[in-house]
């Protein structure tokens, strides 16, 4: 016991010397947002509050890259696929996991609005873009939150990426045009050369876990008593990766 505590401490002390983690408990997405609200540069946040069984808490962590510039601040973090479990009991993915980008426009020297947030979710396909981006290579995305729906078209955002000049960074720009609400937002940001790495080694390491992958290579229980359940045919349907 002394020996695991031992290595625990050890574990706590490299993290400290890594870089500062900040926990917080956070009860509601009201505090959350919170968490955006910082005065560096970057950062890295978590914050995770316990999970208690029958309580009204439930287990969750929030984990953030945050970018903070003039005009506007990026906080990036990965949405888990959620499962649903058939009648056979096999689990399948019932929601996709996604890497969800957020922007809040400056209003001041260090001070971002969160109320005026946008977000945008890339799909694996659109991470995969922007992990194989090369030096000179630009991308866009176009999504439609109410796509097939009745309010199609009245939400229409369009994330680009282009190079900078000659430093290895890239410009992230977010134009968002909401018709009902009449409201017009743009949002962009330099990226370095150092950020933009952190952002495409963080793609590569979540990118298997929001297709729930991991999942699959993670140790299952052995089924004592009773023969394995048996996977029902079934036949998934694509989805347009963009109406995120």
């Amino acid at each position: 016991m002394m020996k695991a505590s031992c290595n625990f401490l050890s574990r706590l002390s490299r993290h400290a010397v890594i870089g500062r983690v900040l926990f917080q408990q956070v009860s509601n997405v009201k505090e959350a947002s919170k968490l955006s609200r910082f005065t560096f540069q970057n950062d890295f946040s978590t914050s995770k509050h316990n999970f208690v069984a029958n309580e009204t808490f439930i287990s969750r962590t929030y984990a953030d890259f945050a970018i903070f510039k003039g005009k506007a601040a990026l906080s990036v973090f990965p949405v888990m696929p959620k499962f649903s479990k058939m009648d056979s009991g096999c689990f399948i993915i019932d929601k996709k996991g996604v890497v969800m980008l957020k922007f809040m426009p400056a209003i001041g020297v260090r001070k971002y609005d969160p109320q005026r947030k946008q977000v945008f979710a890339l799909s694996p396909t659109e991470v995969g873009c922007l992990i194989s981006l090369g030096p000179q290579d630009s991308c866009e995305f176009f999504h439609d939150p109410s796509m097939k729906s009745s309010l199609e078209g009245q939400v229409k955002k369009t994330l680009t990426v282009n190079p900078t000049s000659n430093d290895g960074g890239y410009f992230i720009t977010l134009n968002v045009t909401n018709v009902s609400e009449k409201i017009s937002e743009r949002f962009s940001l330099p990226l370095s050369k150092a950020e933009f790495a952190v952002l495409r080694a963080s793609f590569s390491f979540i990118l298997p876990h929001i297709m729930g992958w991991d999942r699959l290579t993670a140790p299952q229980p052995a089924i004592v008593g009773s023969n394995p359940p048996k996977l029902s045919a079934m036949q998934l349907s694509p989805e347009l990766e963009w109406d995120k």
